[in-house]
């Protein structure tokens, strides 16, 4: 997660934010990413190309927005209730005439392209056409008949859900339903059908560089509260949780918290406090499969430190590593800085910062099949029988 963020409002945000064969190589070779062109013909900026998903179902995608009028917002008070969206990717039905989902509306880039920059200083500031990336979901698709097991997933701190748009698309694919959730307030940018009089189309991240010990609590317990009020407002029993960075710290207390919570995948995310108060998750052994994920380029004393306390307990928990990679590769950063670093528009410093050193068309089949083959044994898909013996 991005250990440097803490609550201000949108200005002083955007003032201060510091801070394998089974990929087609088409995604992530340089016809990966191309200049887009105006109507008059200028340049207007990269587009960037997502890895397709590698699963036999076609996805379709619909986009919720649910109301917890049993909470207010930790970030914005005014508000009054709390609002969060979501987008549930599901296998669907084969058929033309549905049209690509973006990975962020116009709006939503038009905001990232100058929080892009400050919520990850290795980014760009411009010379990306962050509105062109396409996901590989269809919008209206049909669902194909039937229940399907559930998997919810929580972006990093400051992240969109839009960001974990490859991982999400690639695991309906194969057969599940996966929820994305944005988490309102932290997330770099939400956008929302309306407006209200307390809150624009388009939020933005309220998050600062000088995060505390109680900041970061809240940001932890919202995230919590946000996942298991999805649970209730859809109605989702024995489903799955993963996530990234301060998702994947959410997904693994609220595997603590929550027995609708069969599985959980942390994708690199703290189990301790800002001030190394150790999380209830890290106390204890769990009683249901938790998958630790991490990468050698973020392996800090402080992601050690919590990680061994849970693993001493013992219990259904499973520690992995990725060589040559680094904390952001659990996501679509994964195919898209190498692209932004082979046109020119990131250092080889920012690159290795990010994702690592490592080839993507390596580091994203990698992530892909450490995800689902968790998934497949714990909680299995129509489409993923289990696999043998593994974590």
């Amino acid at each position: 997660m991005t250990p440097s963020f803490a609550p201000g409002r949108r200005s002083l945000a955007k003032a201060a934010l510091g801070g394998a064969a089974a990929f087609f190589l088409a995604t992530v070779a340089p016809a990966a990413a191309s200049a887009t062109t105006s109507a008059a013909g200028r340049p207007e900026g990269l587009g960037l190309r997502l890895p397709a998903p590698t699963g036999p179902c076609p996805v379709g995608a619909r986009t919720l927005h649910l109301v917890d009028r049993s909470r207010n917002d930790p970030w914005e008070p005014a508000i009054g209730v709390r609002e969060l969206m979501v987008t549930v990717l599901r296998p669907a039905v084969p058929g033309r005439g549905f049209p690509r989902v973006a990975q962020l509306t116009a709006g939503a880039a038009a905001e990232f392209a100058s929080l892009a920059p400050l919520v990850h200083p290795p980014l760009p500031a411009d010379g990306v056409d962050w509105a062109a990336t396409l996901t590989h979901a269809r919008a209206g698709a049909p669902p194909v008949p039937g229940r399907r097991p559930v998997l919810l997933y929580s972006p990093g701190g400051g992240d969109a859900r839009t960001m974990g748009s490859s991982l999400a698309i690639d695991l309906a694919s194969h057969g599940w339903t996966v929820v994305t959730v944005d988490h309102p307030g932290d997330a770099s940018e939400v956008e929302f059908p309306d407006e209200r009089p307390q809150r624009p189309r388009i939020r933005t991240t309220v998050l600062r560089p000088d995060m505390d010990a109680a900041v970061f609590r809240t940001m932890i317990d919202t995230r919590v509260a946000d996942l298991r009020f999805v649970l209730d407002a859809l109605g989702l029993d024995r489903v799955g949780v993963y996530g990234h960075s301060a998702g994947g710290t959410a997904a693994a207390q609220a595997l603590h918290e929550d027995r609708r919570i069969v599985a959980a995948a942390n994708l690199e995310g703290y189990l301790d406090q800002w001030d190394g108060e150790l999380l209830p998750v890290a106390r204890q052994a769990p009683d249901r499969p938790l998958l630790l994920a991490g990468t050698d380029g973020f392996r800090t004393p402080r992601l050690d430190r919590a990680w061994a306390a849970l693993l001493a307990h013992g219990g259904p928990v499973a520690r992995r590593q990725l060589a040559d990679a680094s904390h952001w590769v659990f996501t679509d950063y994964a195919a898209l800085v190498p692209a932004l670093h082979r046109a020119g528009l990131m250092t080889d410093a920012g690159r290795a910062a990010m994702v690592g050193r490592a080839d993507p068309r390596l580091t994203v089949p990698a992530v892909r099949d450490l995800v689902r083959s968790f998934f497949s044994r714990h909680l299995p898909s129509r489409a993923e029988p289990p696999p043998g013996p593994r974590h």
